[in-house]
């Protein structure tokens, strides 16, 4: 598997990005502020990750996703610790990504991988979504954010 910075004229992988965050107009807008990733196996691409920087310290993963039949096998792993390589070669001291409450397995991974829960903001999803995002039979209404320090 290969991670690469996607090109200016290269099409963004939205079925991918689609599967993180189903608000079209959102992604649209972060892909236009960001830089995105893409991981890419046999010319296919399986992941993606975007990043945007917030300020001179601090970067966000704003969507990162893994193709649906490749999930489970640590892909999402090599794309969030490819995301903090990307942070530390560009001096960012802070890396930001937020998720839904109900997304139980990104809770974990986050978590796993040196994120701390840093705040919450309370019902993100229902004020900036239209449909009801429902996970692990839970509904996705508050955005947990989490933060890792980098040196």
């Amino acid at each position: 598997m290969k991670i690469r910075k996607l090109q200016h004229d290269e099409t963004p992988p939205n079925d991918l990005l689609l599967l993180a965050d189903p608000s079209r107009e959102l992604v649209d807008a972060y892909i236009a502020e960001g830089e995105c990733y893409v991981a890419e196996e046999n010319g296919e691409r399986i992941g993606v990750f975007v990043v945007v920087a917030l300020d001179a310290n601090t970067i966000e993963i704003k969507n990162i996703a893994v193709r649906e039949d490749r999930q489970g096998q640590g892909i999402g792993k090599k794309l969030l610790q490819s995301a903090i390589t990307v942070a530390k070669e560009n001096g960012y001291r802070t890396v930001e990504i937020g998720t839904g409450n109900s997304s139980i397995g990104q809770l974990s991974l986050y978590q796993k991988c040196g994120f701390r829960i840093s705040s919450v903001i309370k019902d993100f999803f229902t004020d900036y979504y239209d449909e009801v995002i429902m996970e692990n039979g839970i509904q996705c209404i508050d955005m947990i954010r989490l933060r890792l320090e980098i040196q």
